[in-house]
């Protein structure tokens, strides 16, 4: 299936499922906002990464407008829906200042091995403890997905980007697995850098054994 929906290019990777909250101030997404909410139609976020916009993108929903400026500046909050992949953009809409594309709809499955979630779970949380961040989800935690946890295993933004046009939920999750067993030693190791930092110049009880 493809179809055209108006597009808001933005620097950042949005998943299916996650709230995003945005201030609207330029007059062409005004423009897009007011006509989708409207049309009660929804608008894409292709990821922009090295100053171009990406192949793939997330379809999302305005759910309300949280307060609306006399300027005609907006805070809107929206919800995404499902990912795209854009095979044309389309610059010029009749009678528009925003761009569009045409899209289509990659099949995505959710079905999901618990174990390897529990793991992915267990890792984040133990990079979490290290990091001194306290980080709860709305969740419980056998219906946390990979969508639900990437943004908060320190991806970088290419790595998010790729987390997204994986359409397996396994894949999803062995990637962050990946990544997270791979950032967890390095940061136990940056943890025991900083012991040893403080403990530089201060008295300490030492003993070399029987030697």
């Amino acid at each position: 299936m493809t179809n055209f929906i108006p597009i808001f290019p933005l620097g950042i990777v949005v998943y299916p499922q996650e709230q995003l909250n945005l201030h609207i101030f330029e007059p062409r997404y005004k423009q897009l906002i007011r006509d989708c909410i409207k049309e009660n139609k929804p608008f894409g976020i292709p990821a922009v990464i090295d100053r171009k916009v990406a192949e793939y993108g997330t379809l999302v929903e305005v759910v309300n407008v949280q307060k609306e400026y006399e300027s005609g500046e907006l805070d809107v909050v929206t919800r995404g829906a499902r990912v795209f992949r854009i095979l044309e953009i389309i610059g010029n809409v009749p009678d528009k200042l925003y761009s569009g594309a045409i899209v289509s709809y990659p099949d995505n499955q959710f079905s999901s091995n618990g174990r390897l979630q529990s793991q992915v779970l267990h890792a984040l949380r133990e990079l979490h403890h290290l990091l001194q961040v306290n980080k709860g989800f709305k969740k419980p935690d056998e219906e946390l997905s990979a969508y639900d946890l990437a943004h908060h295993a320190g991806l970088s933004l290419e790595e998010e980007y790729e987390v997204l046009h994986l359409f397996q939920e396994l894949q999803r999750l062995e990637y962050l697995k990946r990544h997270l067993l791979k950032v967890l030693p390095l940061m136990a190791e940056m943890e025991k850098l900083k012991d040893r930092v403080k403990l530089n110049g201060h008295f300490r009880n030492l003993s070399a054994g029987d030697l």
